[in-house]
């Protein structure tokens, strides 16, 4: 079942004149978590710095995510070490004695956890601005309660992060989101053609997330490959992590024609240039949907318990390349933000979605339906 989608983007917020605004400031961004809330930055930091040229950002986040950040105009990374040399009190007050180094003007912390507001204690005890991310748990948790919810869609992550800048003076317009050019083709990775030498539609299938509550059935998710590998218009990359959806993806790859396994066989920069050049991903709500619209590439979202409602549906996506699980047989969706937490029978709510609805979606977005 295909609910309709609606958003919610809030207001472009703190829009000030070029007087307010210091010329040239240079401002750190926290969010050091995880992928999907990283990759989620990016095209809000590019579209920050088209729209104010003057700004320099630092990013400070885990250093395994510096390839999402490469080429922005303007944005230099920081690697936290937060397991290291930057653990506990001690490491980020060592890091904050590094960070004040750089002429940092003010802080905006999109992450706001413990870690980062420990990090912001030490910035304001030094006389920094600091700016924190309003999370939106009130309007969250009344989403997501079983009696007397408030079902209807919040502030999207994306504008939540825009809003931080825009209380320091950096107000952005989010309706005209800019988005990361398509990198090379990864060398080594096999494209394959069609007949007569015809190029194959490329398609990016992401079956996992962090929890199974938003994870499309593997029998079900198989079918779906089969589908499409008979059809003989396509090539399949599947993306994927761990030792166990490693031998998933094997076993895949080997069943079918045309269908890659890329977990482990790529490092994360070339995992980037690779769904920079897909035709589609399908993803569930999960760090690979947020991965594919970096790059402005057509992405298909499968929900299970949890709903686009919450914000963190893909930025720049058609509301209809969302396939819902039933609500009607599953009434307490969004059961959590996260997808951590649901009722006992909740774990087969995404059997709503049939795999044919899946494939015809693919068609649709691709252009290949009859």
């Amino acid at each position: 079942m295909i609910e309709p989608l609606e958003t919610n983007t809030g207001a472009t917020a703190g829009m000030t004149t070029a007087e307010d605004r210091p010329s040239g400031a240079h401002l750190l961004v926290i969010r050091l978590s995880a992928m999907g809330d990283v990759a989620m930055t990016v095209p809000v930091l590019q579209t920050l710095v088209k729209q104010h040229p003057c700004l320099r950002i630092t990013v400070l986040s885990r250093a395994f995510f510096k390839p999402m950040f490469e080429g922005i105009p303007g944005v230099s990374f920081y690697a936290a070490d937060i397991r290291g040399a930057h653990r506990g009190i001690l490491g980020l007050y060592r890091l904050y004695g590094a960070l004040k180094t750089l002429d940092i003007d003010a802080v905006a912390d999109l992450h706001h956890v413990l870690r980062s507001n420990v990090l912001k204690f030490f910035f304001r005890l030094g006389g920094f601005r600091v700016v924190q991310i309003d999370k939106g748990r009130k309007e969250k948790r009344a989403l997501t309660r079983a009696t007397n919810r408030i079902f209807r869609p919040l502030k999207t992550t994306h504008q939540r992060y825009a809003d931080v800048f825009g209380e320091l003076g950096y107000g952005i317009d989010m309706s005209r989101p800019v988005f990361t050019r398509k990198r090379a083709f990864p060398e080594g990775v096999e494209q394959p053609e069609g007949a007569a030498g015809r190029p194959l539609k490329k398609i990016g299938i992401a079956p996992f997330a962090a929890f199974d509550g938003k994870m499309y059935p593997a029998d079900l998710m198989e079918d779906v490959i089969r589908k499409l590998s008979e059809d003989g218009r396509y090539v399949l990359y599947l993306f994927g992590g761990g030792t166990e959806e490693k031998e998933v993806l094997e076993r895949l790859q080997s069943r079918y024609s045309r269908v890659f396994n890329m977990a482990g066989k790529l490092t994360f920069g070339d995992e980037l240039s690779l769904i920079s050049n897909l035709d589609t991903m399908v993803a569930m709500d999960s760090g690979n949907a947020h991965l594919a619209a970096i790059f402005g590439v057509r992405t298909i979202t499968l929900w299970g318990v949890t709903h686009p409602y919450a914000g963190f549906y893909p930025l720049g996506q058609e509301p209809g390349f969302a396939l819902l699980s039933d609500r009607q047989k599953y009434p307490l969706i969004p059961t959590s933000v996260y997808g951590k937490k649901f009722p006992e029978g909740y774990e087969n709510a995404m059997r709503t979605i049939a795999p044919d609805a899946v494939v015809s979606k693919i068609l649709q977005v691709t252009g290949t339906g009859n």
